[in-house]
């Protein structure tokens, strides 16, 4: 079975040459794969459903269909959660840039992105109030002054850890609003 998130470091390891080794840029892609706090967390969640959908089935067995229903609804719940949460990041395509956060997605265009570039700068530890120094990749659009949130940080859920995975993944992300800023 293939598993296409986890051949997006392949690809750029073995495409030193190309900036974007992908065929089929219209499709969207997470040019990274997920963080191991990410995936943790997304399984935990999982296993927490299984357990929540067993008890639905002993509650329907013993118990009213209705509270069984209900049990069930809440595991549907604890899985949406946890494949939204493996579903977080940046993604792109020829079509432009989208940030995936766990309520929300914002999609920008490539002719109005002014800029995408990697600072230092004091950045959430996994998204919590906690500040620490680190980096950031920081997507400037054309015609805006306001303040949007980091595309990625050296201290988010996909990164912790990882600085070498982040350097390649703000790298790839700024080379295709090179290539699309272009055109």
């Amino acid at each position: 079975m293939p598993l296409p998130f986890l051949t997006a470091d392949r690809e750029l390891d073995t495409a030193d040459d190309v900036p974007l080794p992908y065929e089929d840029r219209d499709r969207w892609r997470r040019p990274y794969r997920p963080g191991p706090w990410r995936v943790g967390v997304a399984a935990l969640l999982l296993l927490l459903a299984s357990f929540v959908l067993f008890s639905a089935v002993i509650i329907a067995a013993t118990a009213s269909l209705s509270s069984a229903g209900v049990v069930f609804g809440l595991a549907l719940v604890v899985i949406a959660g946890a494949l939204r949460l493996l579903r977080m990041g940046v993604w792109v395509s020829a079509r432009g840039l989208r940030q995936v956060v766990f309520f929300s997605t914002r999609t920008v265009p490539w002719d109005q992105v002014g800029s995408v570039r990697t600072v230092q700068q004091p950045v959430r530890l996994l998204g919590l109030p906690r500040m620490v120094q680190g980096q950031a990749l920081l997507l400037a659009r054309r015609g805006r002054a306001e303040a949007v949130p980091p595309l990625l940080t050296t201290h988010n859920a996909d990164f912790l850890g990882r600085e070498l995975a982040f350097d390649r993944a703000a790298d790839t992300v700024e080379a295709w609003a090179e290539e699309y800023r272009r055109v």
